[in-house]
């Protein structure tokens, strides 16, 4: 197996405080450190050091991440290998981590999660709900093996050689109004139809947020802030009371109740955000992982399929 003193490396770049390795990796911040130590005093060289409240890998430290980076994939290889032939039985005490933002969290983790232990019957499957960056973070210290994600800012570079990340499906957009605005009969809209309208946002720096502003200035404006909503009930509840407008993905299942109408929209190309699946390089020969990124594109071909239109 790998040192584990690599990981411990590997999640201190990513976090940067001995406290957060801990809480990812489930050591204390003593033991964080006591393993930097000696994996520094074994090498002989200075892996990290000091930079503000945190630490930062020096010039060596970095080098030995990139080059362990290699032994990390084939550590995943190796394991679905060692899967491959021990064939049925892979299934016994197996677990399959799948990490997801909400709408894919609740429309498209449930099911593949139901069709993963239909296919590996002792296999222990969990879902975790956590926004996009979170995700990455989660394949890093191994506490999930799946990531599905909004292709927003920040995320790891598509080269990013710690994660194989693949093209789900596009997510089509349509605009909320109030049932008796003047856009609600269109059978589609441009979105620059809403230019002059108030807008429903999340808080600024999140995932939504960056998408919305994304897709108005492609249309050619900036949304005018009217109230800030995280919750697709309370953005759909302010909508309804004709405080504003806001973008919602197909995905998104709104409850019964409220008196809005989607309007899809139209555009060359249709406002989208994009869905992309993330996993450990070298991981994805291992079985369970291959079910389930099989078993996701199937649901999400069904899903994109009744969202045309």
């Amino acid at each position: 197996m790998i040192d584990p003193r690599l990981q411990v490396l590997r999640v201190l770049a990513e976090v940067g405080t001995l406290t957060e390795v801990a809480n990812r990796l489930g050591y204390t911040p003593s033991a964080v450190s006591h393993q930097l130590r000696t994996l520094s005093k074994d090498l002989g060289v200075r892996l990290v050091e000091p930079r503000g409240r945190g630490l930062v890998l020096t010039r060596a430290g970095q080098l030995l991440l990139d080059r362990s980076q290699e032994l990390f994939t084939r550590w995943e290889e190796i394991r679905g290998e060692l899967d491959d032939l021990a064939s049925g039985s892979i299934s016994t005490g197996r677990a399959l981590r799948l990490c997801g933002f909400s709408t894919a969290a609740a429309t498209l983790l449930p099911p593949t999660a139901q069709a993963v232990i239909e296919r590996f019957p002792g296999a222990e499957v969990t879902i975790i709900e956590a926004e996009p960056e979170e995700c990455f973070d989660l394949l890093v210290s191994e506490h999930a093996d799946v990531a599905v994600v909004v292709a927003t800012d920040p995320l790891p570079p598509r080269g990013d050689a710690r994660f194989e990340q693949s093209a789900l499906f596009s997510d089509r957009l349509d605009l909320l109004v109030p049932t008796g605005h003047s856009l609600a009969k269109n059978s589609a809209v441009s979105l620059s139809d809403a230019a002059e309208e108030p807008w429903i946002l999340d808080r600024p720096g999140s995932p939504y947020h960056r998408l919305v502003r994304t897709a108005c200035a492609a249309a050619g404006f900036q949304p005018e802030k009217a109230h800030q909503s995280r919750e697709w009930e309370t953005g759909a509840a302010l909508v309804a009371a004709g405080l504003g407008v806001a973008l919602i993905p197909r995905l998104a299942r709104l409850p019964e109740g409220f008196d809005v109408v989607r309007v899809p929209l139209r555009g060359d190309p249709v406002p989208s955000r994009k869905i992309l699946t993330g996993i450990r390089s070298g991981s994805s020969g291992q079985p369970i992982i291959a079910a389930a990124l099989a078993v996701l594109g199937e649901v999400s071909a069904e899903v994109a399929r009744r969202s045309v239109g």
